[in-house]
């Protein structure tokens, strides 16, 4: 599922046609930290998760993969 969660960020970041940086600066995370998000190299905790969410308007089910929309 994870793997998915990366998929997605990195689709919601280029679409806005954000860097990794940016939105990193944006949910007040450090960049390796989003970075390792998008790679699939950690899960993020629910709270980030959330604001995640919030912040590219999604459901938390999509950035999951639960949800296709």
């Amino acid at each position: 599922m994870d793997i998915i969660l990366g998929k997605r960020l990195k689709e919601l970041r280029l679409e806005k046609g954000l860097s990794q940086k940016q939105v990193a600066d944006a949910l007040r995370l450090h960049s390796v930290t989003y970075l390792h998000y998008e790679k699939a190299q950690r899960e993020p905790p629910l709270n980030v998760l959330a604001m995640m969410a919030i912040y590219f308007d999604v459901s938390t089910d999509y950035l999951l993969g639960l949800k296709d929309y």
